[in-house]
């Protein structure tokens, strides 16, 4: 969640944004005392005042303050942090309920399925299906080397894309099945990270066999893909295991 400040703040903006009317002090204190927050409207006057300085809120007369151009965008930017934040605690959760098993117990039918995926893939893949998987390797490769970020979303699309391309709708919905649970993918980036393991290699292998369209490397490079990242996670609860 957000610091006390900045979800204080947030609070009285996004008051501010959803009146219909100009907000005064007297209707702001009550309104926050429905998140909890038990401000006088005293207070409540004085943090509006300060936020007329801060070009967040515009006074209308003696009837109260509206949303300013400004402030509609620091709500956005406090919005959008508030999400980053609940979805990172969310993340830490799941991860936390996780066990070595149960993620080995995925990778080891991901790669069941994908191997056979990268073999069929490598017969059938089109031109502009091979230039999608490299765009995306790149695209991954940048934000992981330029920090921009986590690369999880890529993950996801290069292996959808390589199930379109094996054209077996299937072994597709095998792999949707699978990966059901969308934070699976920033489990496993998170987990690379720690032990110091770079995905997008392994994908640069994959893609090399599929747009020579040889099924026995694509199978193998897809196999020592999903082998990488279940060493990855054993590797990684052996350092959890040993720091507790």
């Amino acid at each position: 969640m957000l610091a006390d400040r900045e979800r204080q703040e947030y609070l009285i903006l996004l008051i501010v944004s959803q009146s219909e009317s100009p907000v005064g002090s007297g209707y702001l204190s009550r309104e926050l005392k429905n998140y909890g927050w038990d401000l006088s409207e005293a207070t409540a006057g004085r943090l509006l005042a300060q936020y007329d300085t801060q070009g967040y809120t515009t006074k209308v007369g003696y009837q109260g303050r509206v949303l300013s151009a400004q402030g509609s965008a620091k709500l956005k930017e406090l919005e959008e942090k508030k999400q980053r934040t609940d979805q990172g605690l969310e993340f830490f959760r799941v991860l936390e309920t996780k066990t070595a098993e149960e993620l080995i117990d995925v990778l080891v039918a991901r790669r069941a399925i994908e191997r056979e995926i990268a073999r069929l893939a490598a017969e059938k893949a089109t031109e502009d299906e091979i230039k999608e998987l490299r765009y995306i390797q790149r695209l991954q490769q940048q934000r992981v080397e330029h920090q921009r970020g986590g690369a999880a979303e890529q993950d996801v699309a290069f292996h959808r894309v390589l199930a379109r391309a094996a054209r077996n709708k299937v072994l597709e919905g095998a792999m949707e099945l699978i990966r059901q649970d969308g934070q699976l993918a920033p489990v496993l980036e998170y987990i690379r990270k720690e032990v110091h393991s770079v995905v997008s290699l392994d994908h640069a292998n994959i893609i090399e066999a599929v747009a020579d369209h040889n099924s026995d490397a694509a199978e193998k490079a897809m196999t020592d893909h999903i082998e990488n990242l279940i060493r990855d996670v054993k590797k990684y609860w052996n350092k959890v295991e040993n720091q507790g």
